[in-house]
């Protein structure tokens, strides 16, 4: 199956203690260049997601394209924090309020809702995060994004399979075509080296054999035999390659690179109108497919 190094994912989680959103997203390119977007304190994240996104264990690991991943985490109010009451500092607080009151001419009625209002009286103290939970969490929320990101760049495989294989069947349609003209070429020349000799030597005796002999020739320097049967078979190497479930792209753009040089020489051999217009068409097709594979994993 064909794959597209365009793509996008997206997943949010939310767990206990954070929530996590991880977008993945991806354009073309020779290799796998990958860059991470992640959280300051967060750094340990990028190589562990670098290796998550292009493991070659995994059939949804990425081979080819510039990848770039986001990774925004939000930690909850109060998690991850330590706080501890300063008892001398309240019991401080409540002796004093105590021993004031009876000037004050007030009643004793003191409650806890009272004394949390007292400034100072808490220390909150931010404690060190499980590094090995905080990458589970990610780790859970980048896979869901994965799993969208790849199925979209599967879609667009879908659609530039079908492009594709459509133009692969144009092509041989035009090959099939060249190797039906050719030989027509060579008898076409052979009735008009004829006609032109007889033209020249008027009732004399025409040589049969010279005429053979040159169209032979000329038979020799046209002959496209050897280019159409390679085309056909890189054009048969081409339909079996796509149909992999492995990442295909760099063997396509030579395969294309092959076809190119076999319709060339196929358009240098022939001076033949039709076949010149058929390799034309051609170079066409294949060009619309090599523009296709640019963007195959």
């Amino acid at each position: 199956m064909l794959r597209s190094m365009t793509g996008f994912g997206r997943e949010r989680l939310a767990f206990d203690e954070r929530e996590i959103l991880v977008e993945i997203r991806s354009v073309n390119h020779r290799f796998y260049e990958f860059t991470a977007r992640t959280p300051r304190a967060y750094g340990y994240l990028d190589e562990k997601l670098k290796s998550l996104l292009g493991s070659t264990n995994d059939v949804r690991a990425i081979s080819r394209g510039k990848v770039e991943v986001s990774v925004y985490i939000y930690n909850k109010e109060g998690v991850n924090a330590d706080i501890t009451v300063n008892r001398e500092l309240a019991h401080g607080y409540l002796d004093a309020l105590r021993a004031a009151a009876p000037d004050l001419g007030v009643e004793d009625d003191l409650k806890l809702s009272d004394v949390m209002r007292l400034p100072d009286l808490f220390t909150v103290v931010k404690t060190q995060e499980n590094e090995e939970q905080v990458w589970e969490q990610v780790r859970q929320t980048a896979e869901k994004a994965l799993g969208y990101f790849v199925e979209m760049r599967e879609t667009e495989g879908e659609k530039m399979h079908a492009d594709i294989s459509s133009r692969l069947n144009t092509i041989e349609e035009m090959v099939r075509f060249v190797e039906e003209r050719s030989p027509t070429v060579t008898e076409t020349y052979r009735e008009k080296l004829a006609a032109k000799i007889a033209e020249v030597v008027g009732d004399r005796n025409i040589d049969d054999a010279r005429i053979l002999t040159e169209a032979a020739i000329f038979s020799e320097k046209t002959a496209v035999d050897e280019e159409t049967v390679r085309l056909h078979s890189h054009i048969a190497q081409f339909r079996q390659l796509i149909e992999s479930d492995e990442p295909v792209g760099r063997k396509l753009d030579f395969l294309v690179q092959e076809m190119n040089r076999e319709v060339n020489t196929t358009g240098s051999k022939c001076s033949d109108l039709d076949i010149t217009r058929t390799v034309v068409d051609m170079k066409s097709e294949i060009e619309k497919i090599r523009e296709q594979i640019q963007n195959i994993e």
